[in-house]
């Protein structure tokens, strides 16, 4: 393997290492043990919005924090050793998870809000290394390679951890409350062993290193942002458009994915359902994510997403008169077929638009944009759960962030394949 192929691997391979934090610990097995283990006996409307007000307050952190460190990560060539500074935050969080015990909700929230935090930080800095690791015209696919290798990856230890819950005996664990609990030190491992290549084949972008201190660095980041703002508003209206409709369209992915589980677990599906159709939506999203990045040639890169979110659309709708397990493995099985697409072709697209000099600044106003759209989703599904006190009706109102998120991204010029 050449030089270059190595870092395009390494690069997406990390990928491969932090989706077992999405799979297992945020999609999988945390809403559940939320709910069974840490909060037995509570109201599940009680720990559905208890869990949507952690996922806002964890995004609401790492919103605010992430464009001040993108400029930092540009001004002093620190994009390699943030996202690894986080990833270790994120393993050491989730290692911390083994350990808490039965009914102490409140430090598991602490645990999984910090590791939230960790793992979307860490995501801002690598998404920055994308447009020093390929030539815009290979973004598309070198994108959609890392997701797929995400699926794949967060997909076949996700597989371990369900054997290893329901055959604990196989692994030499006495049941599936400690097979559940060694899942997390599991995680944790795989993110740190599979982060290693990026940290030894991906070399952190040369720049002129500033000399200022942390606290003047961080003063004249935030004069920066407040320049690229009016550069936004005022020179780079196409990029303000397809941030405005991102923001709006992930909020609908963001939440379907954090909230699927613990939504089918209210409307009375059984945990074992739920975990299995997550696995199809891994092992589906594998090709399909892979696939996406090789039709953007004939098509565009513009066109896949739309196609995505109005199947996001559609599957919102159809949520609200799911009431048996075969439904939700039909769903699962429309979700990965677009969700790797939606979010690879995103990121691809973002990075072929923005300043490649200022790629952490601007990946940082990316994951912002995507923070904020975390913290309006899950609270819309928790606000509308508590005072109806109805399950179905908190994903409906999703719905309208797909329509008028696919509306702007439709008014978006597509990029050229070369800046």
């Amino acid at each position: 393997m050449d030089n270059r192929k190595k870092k395009i691997f390494s690069w997406a391979l990390y990928d491969w290492a932090n989706s077992t934090y999405s799979t297992t610990v945020m999609a999988g097995f945390f809403p559940v043990f939320f709910k069974m283990y840490w909060s037995q006996g509570v109201d599940p409307t009680v720990t559905t919005a208890r869990l949507g007000t952690a996922i806002s307050i964890s995004s609401l952190v790492i919103a605010m924090l992430s464009p001040t460190l993108g400029v930092i990560s540009d001004l002093k060539g620190f994009k390699k050793l943030f996202c690894l500074a986080f990833m270790m935050i994120g393993v050491v969080a989730c290692g911390w998870m083994t350990f808490i015990p039965a009914g102490d909700w409140w430090s598991a929230i602490l645990a999984y809000g910090i590791a939230m935090m960790a793992f979307n930080a860490s995501c801002v800095f690598y998404e920055s290394l994308l447009p020093y690791v390929a030539e815009p015209k290979e973004m598309d696919f070198v994108s959609s390679l890392g997701y797929s290798l995400g699926y794949l990856g967060g997909g076949v230890l996700f597989l371990v951890n369900v054997l290893m819950h329901l055959n604990p005996h196989w692994f030499g664990l006495k049941d599936g409350t400690q097979a559940v609990q060694i899942s997390f030190m599991t995680v944790a491992v795989w993110w740190f062993v599979f982060s290693m290549p990026l940290a030894r084949n991906v070399p952190e972008p040369s720049v002129e290193i500033s000399s200022e201190n942390i606290w003047k660095l961080t003063n004249r980041s935030i004069v920066k942002l407040q320049a690229t703002f009016k550069v936004l508003m005022f020179k780079e209206r196409n990029l303000l458009i397809f941030m405005m409709a991102y923001w709006l369209y992930i909020d609908g992915v963001y939440t379907v994915m954090t909230m699927a589980v613990d939504y089918g677990m209210s409307i009375g599906l059984g945990s074992k359902d739920l975990i299995a159709a997550l696995l199809i939506t891994q092992f589906i999203g594998f090709p399909c994510a892979y696939f996406f990045g090789t039709v953007t040639k004939r098509f565009g890169t513009k066109a896949p997403i739309l196609c995505c979110i109005v199947v996001y659309g559609i599957t919102v709708v159809a949520a609200m008169w799911m009431s048996q397990a075969w439904h939700f493995y039909l769903l699962a099985v429309i979700i990965g077929m677009v969700q790797g697409g939606v979010q690879s072709l995103s990121r691809s697209m973002f990075g072929k638009m923005a300043p490649k000099h200022q790629s952490g600044e601007y990946f940082g106003l990316f994951n912002l944009v995507g923070r904020f759209a975390s913290i309006l989703g899950p609270l819309i599904v928790a606000f509308t759960v508590t005072i109806t006190g109805n399950s179905r009706l908190g994903m409906i109102g999703l719905l309208v962030l797909f329509v008028v998120g696919g509306g702007l991204l439709a008014m978006v010029k597509e990029p050229e394949n070369q800046h």
